[in-house]
Parts: C-alpha cells; sequence; structure tokens
C-alpha cells in the first residue's frame, strides 16, 4: 500500500505595487498576477493619492479577490513611500515587487520561488523584455547575470526592480531610503549585503518592463544625476568619493553592462 505524501503548503508571497495615476495599466499589472499558476500570494496596492481613477479600479480589483489589498496615501509621497508602506503590513515570508504599469510570466513566482528554495538562496532576480507604452515588445531582452556580489551591485543596478525577490524570513523587511530615485538599486544593494551572499540570476524571460515617454530609464542626464545623488546622498559618500564611483559606474554602465542586453 503506497504511504500518503505530506503536502507542504505554499510560502506567501508579498506583490508590493505603488499606485499613481495608472490607471490605463492597472488592471492588466494586476490580471497578470491573478494569472499566476502559483497562488499563494497578497498583493498590496497603495495608492499614492492618485487623481485619475486608479483608486477606484484597484478598489474595484480587490472586491473580486480577497487577496488583493488597497492602501490609500491622503496625499502624494512617492513610489519609495508607498512601498515602504506596503512593506509595514505585508506578510509573505518572501517579497517582491510589481509596478502598476509592469506585468509577470504567469510562471514568474513558480519558477522562482523553486528557484530560492533549490538553490538556498535569499535574493533573486531574472531576465525580461522590455515593451512599449501599448503594451508591445521592443525588441530588447534583459538577461539576468548568473550570480551577483555587493561588490558588483555597488558598481550598477543589476536587478530590475519588477523582478526582484527577497526572502523576509531570512534577511527581514528592508525598506527603501527617502531618495527621489534609485530607491531600487538601494533595496536590493541592502538585500544582498543581509542575506551575506550573492544574489542568484534565474535566466528566464519572465517579467515585461514598460518603457514609457519621459520615463527616467529613456532620459540618460537625469539617470546620471541622480546616480550621483545615490552615491552622494545615500551612501553618504563625500563629493569627490560619489564622483570616482560615478565614473566607475559609467564605465560600467557603457562597457559591461550592455553584454546582458540583447536584441531580438
Amino acid at each position: 500500500m503506497k504511504k500518503p505524501t505530506s503536502h507542504t503548503p505554499q510560502p506567501l508571497v508579498s506583490i508590493i505595487t505603488p499606485l499613481y495615476n495608472a490607471a490605463r495599466f492597472i488592471q492588466a499589472c494586476s490580471a497578470s498576477i491573478q494569472a499566476q499558476t502559483y497562488q499563494n500570494w497578497e498583493h498590496i496596492i497603495v495608492d499614492d493619492a492618485s487623481t485619475d481613477g486608479s483608486l477606484s479600479l484597484a478598489q474595484e480589483l480587490a472586491s473580486t479577490d480577497s487577496r488583493i489589498r488597497v492602501v490609500t496615501l491622503s496625499r502624494n509621497k512617492g513610489a519609495a513611500y508607498a512601498r515602504n508602506k506596503a512593506t509595514e503590513v505585508a506578510s509573505g515570508d518572501y517579497i517582491a515587487f510589481l509596478d502598476a504599469d509592469d506585468l509577470w510570466h504567469p510562471e514568474k513566482l513558480s519558477k522562482q520561488i523553486t528557484f530560492m528554495q533549490k538553490h538556498n538562496c535569499a535574493v533573486s532576480y531574472t531576465s525580461y523584455i522590455q515593451i512599449d507604452d501599448e503594451g508591445n515588445p521592443l525588441g530588447k531582452r534583459i538577461n539576468a547575470m548568473p550570480s551577483l556580489s555587493y561588490s558588483k551591485q555597488h558598481k550598477n543596478n543589476y536587478i530590475g526592480n519588477l523582478t526582484g525577490v527577497y526572502n523576509a524570513s531570512l534577511t527581514g523587511k528592508i525598506s527603501a531610503p527617502s531618495i527621489r530615485k534609485r530607491q531600487d538599486w538601494a533595496l536590493w544593494l541592502e538585500a544582498i549585503k543581509r542575506s551575506n551572499k550573492k544574489a542568484l540570476g534565474l535566466q528566464e524571460d519572465l517579467a515585461f518592463y514598460r518603457i514609457r515617454e519621459g520615463s527616467m530609464s529613456a532620459n540618460k542626464v537625469q539617470l546620471v544625476k541622480y546616480n550621483f545623488k545615490f552615491y552622494n546622498q545615500h551612501l553618504e559618500y563625500s563629493w569627490f568619493k560619489s564622483a570616482y564611483w560615478l565614473g566607475i559606474f559609467l564605465m560600467e554602465y557603457f562597457f559591461v553592462r550592455p553584454k546582458y542586453i540583447e536584441t531580438y
């Protein structure tokens, strides 16, 4: 007679979405989460005082799925504050992020959590595809590095925020710093530091990053400005030390990072 097998419940994954005037996208974002083959998740949407009807759409989504929770802010505080607010109330063993205009592959969580458990890693990320404002692929893939050390992440942000997952049971909850841009870089740098191990990359296209007109991703001048501030204000380096590390960043950005960007 065959012995019954014990079933280990899936760990809970908290998915964090800051929401600000993204009425065009929030339903598709939520649908990509609800389509996950991995079912044990909670989706925490923090509306950052939207003025375009985003909040009512989010509340409608929550009324149809008990796993979706909406937190409202009375004043606009920015994405970092919204993510931190969601992190405070998150109950998951794992914490993941998906901005309101981005999307996930249906097997994203299933493959990534299995990958993390198999390799006993506290921080992971995946490859992803860039899409345009209408959701059409732009023919560009950002390939995940197989592994990522603290020193390597210090030179450049190699983790797409929409792909990253950390095991809060091992690292504790991590808050993003109150800086206008590059909070995600700071968060993943801290996650790797706390894990005392390299982060591991799953080299599959499991997320879709939307390039919107006027976004920082498309504005290289702004990118340089905010990266200097990352070293100077967040890491509290001197002006000269920040300028030195900005130079390292630019070398990495133009000569190393392109090796992981593939056109198809």
